[in-house]
């Protein structure tokens, strides 16, 4: 399938940024690392990532603004475009050596994110997504296969992947009713460790469900839209659609969000 150029320059920005990743994930435990709060790190390959993800985008749409996660905040001339970028979602995961981390792009026009990228340089999964086109998964086999989500229709049927609390990030005792509410409804639950791989595998259909909170408009910008063009429901933990401004978020099909929601807020 041919891509638009959009997303052709999002598909090369995220594959340059992505060999430097994973030269450096193969050494992991040579990475200088620095502390910038409890068990979250912030590594010298995130900031190398965010550094090209920055150059290639901006040299392609020089008028775009840039939000990232590194702390870079670009207004560009063009005020109705900005680039929202996590160059390394998953830094735990990648400080452990654990091969699920992930870049992600997404692209916001005025108040709706239009097209989206997450890509685990580890695997080489790719999915990508522009609003209105559909979402397309590819691998070092597949080229851009057409992503669903999956039909499963009850809750007892359903895998679903959150977010978990931990120390110093989030509110534990709401956490623990959540996860027990949920647990108590499910076939089984999981904790990842990447907010922008769970949208994508609800997109592609691994995982049924996904929720979490306490996110930032990186983790999310992406997924949101790949999520919902392949078929999804997206939306906080309220049922609107305040994702990126409360940081929370909630994605599976209709029967499966309605069931899941509710359970949620009896929590």
């Amino acid at each position: 399938m041919l891509h638009s150029a959009l997303l052709n320059v999002m598909i090369k920005a995220a594959r340059k940024a992505g060999r430097t990743l994973k030269r450096d994930f193969g050494e992991v435990e040579h990475l200088q690392v620095s502390l910038k709060g409890p068990a979250n790190f912030v590594t010298a390959a995130d900031r190398k990532a965010e550094e090209t993800l920055r150059a290639e985008l901006i040299a392609a749409r020089p008028g775009y603004g840039f939000i990232g996660e590194e702390g870079t905040n670009i207004t560009g001339s063009d005020t109705t475009h900005t680039w929202i970028v996590d160059p390394l979602d998953g830094t735990t995961n990648f400080l452990h050596g654990i091969p699920h981390f992930a870049i992600s792009i997404g692209l916001k026009r005025e108040d709706t994110v239009v097209a989206g990228l997450i890509y685990n340089p580890a695997t080489e999964d790719m999915f990508v997504a522009e609003r209105g086109k559909g979402a397309f998964f590819s691998d070092q086999r597949l080229r851009d296969q057409r992503m669903r989500v999956a039909a499963r229709r009850r809750l007892a049927d359903a895998v679903v992947t959150c977010g978990l609390p931990h120390l110093g990030h989030g509110d534990l005792a709401l956490g623990q009713r959540e996860t027990s509410a949920v647990q108590a409804k499910v076939a089984g639950l999981r904790r990842f460790g990447s907010a922008a791989l769970d949208l994508a595998w609800v997109a592609t259909g691994r995982f049924d469900a996904y929720w979490e909170r306490s996110l930032q408009p990186w983790d999310l910008a992406a997924g949101i839209v790949i999520a919902r063009e392949a078929g999804a429901i997206v939306t906080d933990l309220d049922g609107k659609e305040a994702m990126l401004e409360r940081g929370e978020v909630l994605a599976a099909n209709d029967a499966i969000h309605r069931d899941l929601l509710k359970t949620l807020k009896a929590a």
